[in-house]
């Protein structure tokens, strides 16, 4: 541990606080962070925390997620710019009107997506559940998906229900091209290729597993194979590599660079950590009347994940 955070520890002591961290954070945050993982996990972290203060150390809409669930907690986020371009490509308002078009459209919206979009949904999801939460909705409603498409298509592979589907993307993940990924798996032919949904369909395809990142830990641990290459932001691999030392994790490299760094979720430093817990800003704040509306679909989404 660092000088920076022994000092991040025992503000977080001190001031009954819980750290809560994405698997695209970088190292020296996952190291102080209570619970590191994915959107369903850090969803249910902050619906279970007991501390007065959650610092979320990841993206704008998993903040949200946070304070919809905890209403009477302090949410503090390192950088209220850290924002993601998936959760930009569905606009609410743009939402509003094709639900307007289309009444009686059944809204799946997966987790990546703003309050205001939660909102207007009928069911949220994660990757990792993305495939029950579709099989949970009746048969006789069509269903539209949001926001990313990529994720969409393999829901629809792998359940074979027909859905309309949002024309979003996660930057990071349609970086990872059919060229960049057949090259490292020619230098690695022994490596399985593990995957995250939001990849394209091309990338897909090569893979051995396609899986969300929390399912990305114990496919590598219980798989005999000593390297894996690993698809999907950069972060991931701090998390993979700290828990199984003995093996290999290979980023999944770009057609631009030898790994995939989201801009948005390296805003987040240890020096801004450290900032937010300290002064207790900057703090997200939320409507009553948007966190009643989006609290709905999230909590049928914690509770289809329970049953």
């Amino acid at each position: 541990m660092s000088p920076l955070q022994e000092q991040i520890l025992a503000l977080k002591r001190k001031k009954n606080a819980v750290i809560l961290a994405h698997n695209y954070q970088v190292r020296e945050i996952q190291e102080v962070a209570d619970y590191v993982g994915d959107s369903l996990g850090l969803s249910y972290q902050a619906q279970a925390s007991q501390a007065d203060i959650i610092l979320f150390c990841g993206v704008h809409f998993m903040a949200e997620t946070a304070k919809i669930v905890n209403p009477q907690k302090k949410v503090l986020l390192p950088d209220m710019d850290a924002g993601c371009s998936l959760a930009e490509s569905c606009d609410a308002a743009e939402l509003a009107a094709y639900k307007a078009r289309h009444p009686g459209v059944y809204v799946v919206a997966y987790i990546n997506c703003t309050a205001e979009v939660k909102a207007q949904s009928d069911v949220i999801c994660t990757s990792g559940n993305a495939e029950r939460m579709v099989r949970r909705v009746p048969e006789d409603r069509e269903i539209l998906f949001v926001p990313d498409q990529n994720l969409g298509e393999w829901v629809m592979e792998k359940t074979g229900r027909k859905m309309r589907l949002w024309q979003g993307n996660c930057y990071i993940h349609i970086e990872f091209t059919h060229a960049s990924i057949t090259k490292i798996r020619r230098e690695y032919p022994d490596a399985p290729l593990v995957a995250h949904p939001e990849c394209t369909r091309a990338v897909r395809m090569l893979a051995d597993e396609v899986c969300s990142t929390e399912k990305m830990v114990s496919y590598c641990r219980e798989n005999a194979a000593r390297a894996f290459i690993i698809a999907t932001e950069s972060g991931m691999l701090h998390r993979l590599r700290r828990e199984m030392p003995d093996k290999i994790f290979i980023p999944g490299p770009t057609d631009k660079c030898a790994c995939a760094d989201c801009r948005y979720m390296k805003m987040n430093t240890l020096e801004k950590a450290y900032a937010a817990l300290r002064d207790e800003t900057p703090e997200l704040v939320m409507s009553h009347d948007l966190r009643e509306k989006a609290l709905v679909p999230l909590q049928r989404m914690l509770d289809w994940s329970r049953n």
